[in-house]
């Protein structure tokens, strides 16, 4: 399997993005193409003994800033690392993508490359937020920060559930649709809307969903529209920095805490293992013709790492020809 890697997005490109790739090529068996300034990634490359891993350097002249916006992205950098990578993926010479740019600029250039999946009308960013028994899905989380449907939402519930089968291995997850109470009298009107739509559809549909819900299992699957859905992901990554920031303060401050820590070490380790982005990898975009996986801004090699792994998994379980099969059931 060949994944093309934009080997200059993200806050810690490419020294980041080119060790994960090396660790992701060692450790899942696939071909890396790490795009990008070739000699800047070639000399990042020359740090690691690469032994039988494969890896390859894909040229791309140019670089899309994490502020600089999609269109003028769009329009002016046709030999950015995004779109060099986005069209490996058009042409058949690569089988996903993964990027921790600009995700507004993969977004529209993966929109306007590969185009949408058959009877999709918008396509979502997916997050996955670990909750108290394992994870939820959100979506959307940024594709769509406006002008949300009924219907978009009902898609992004079978696109949902589809991830949650095939990737995560939830046998029949159980999706919610986030709104102010559980009462299906509440909500704005699209959500008042889009709940009878659930209803009537094939998924496993719990009914309306609370915040408090994605992170205490009652559900696998939240929708939303995307102004909210980001809004709850900032949300909950500001918390969970905020944790461990007044953890080590408080650390700092007492002995006697430092020794409970240590004595707790192990617990303390796997709990911000759960709670740590790196370990998920990235939020594949729902609904493209085609597989990119969107990298946090921030990601280490353990992130780039993981989002490769995301990414084969993406390919190999078939999910786009799924959620096109799951989609048409709801039309016919």
């Amino acid at each position: 399997m060949r994944i093309a890697i934009d080997a200059m997005g993200g806050d810690n490109a490419p020294a980041a993005v080119v060790e994960g790739a090396v660790l992701a090529a060692r450790e899942y068996q696939v071909e890396a193409l790490l795009v990008g300034q070739q000699e800047i990634v070639k000399e990042n490359l020359r740090e690691y003994d690469l032994g039988e891993a494969k890896l390859e350097v894909i040229p791309a002249s140019q670089i899309i800033l994490m502020d600089e916006s999609p269109t003028e992205a769009l329009r002016r950098k046709k030999d950015s690392s995004i779109a060099v990578a986005a069209r490996l993926l058009k042409s058949g010479d690569a089988d996903a993508m993964v990027s921790a740019g600009n995700s507004a600029a993969a977004l529209a250039i993966t929109r306007s490359f590969l185009g949408k999946l058959k009877g999709l009308a918008r396509p979502a960013i997916a997050a996955i937020i670990p909750n108290a028994t394992d994870v939820t899905i959100l979506l959307d989380v940024g594709a769509n920060a406006g002008g949300c449907r009924p219907e978009h939402l009902l898609q992004f519930a079978i696109m949902g559930e589809v991830y949650a089968k095939d990737v995560m291995g939830k046998e029949s997850p159980r999706v919610g649709l986030l709104s102010v109470g559980e009462e299906e009298s509440k909500g704005s009107p699209v959500t008042l809307s889009a709940f009878p739509l659930l209803v009537q559809s094939s998924i496993n549909f719990v009914g309306n969903v609370e915040g408090e819900d994605i992170v205490n299992g009652a559900t696998d699957v939240v929708v939303c529209d995307g102004f909210v859905g980001n809004a709850i992901l900032k949300f909950a990554e500001g918390v969970a920095e905020m944790i461990f920031d007044l953890m080590k303060a408080e650390l700092d401050r007492s002995k006697s805490a430092k020794l409970g820590m240590l004595l707790a070490r192990r617990a303390l380790q796997n709990f911000r293992k759960r709670v740590d982005y790196a370990e998920y990898g990235g939020a594949p975009l729902l609904g493209i013709n085609g597989v990119c996986i969107i990298g946090h801004g921030k990601s280490n090699a353990n992130a780039i790492k993981n989002a490769v792994r995301v990414a084969s998994e993406f390919v190999s379980h078939r999910v786009n020809e799924h959620i096109e099969q799951n989609l048409r059931k709801t039309q016919d």
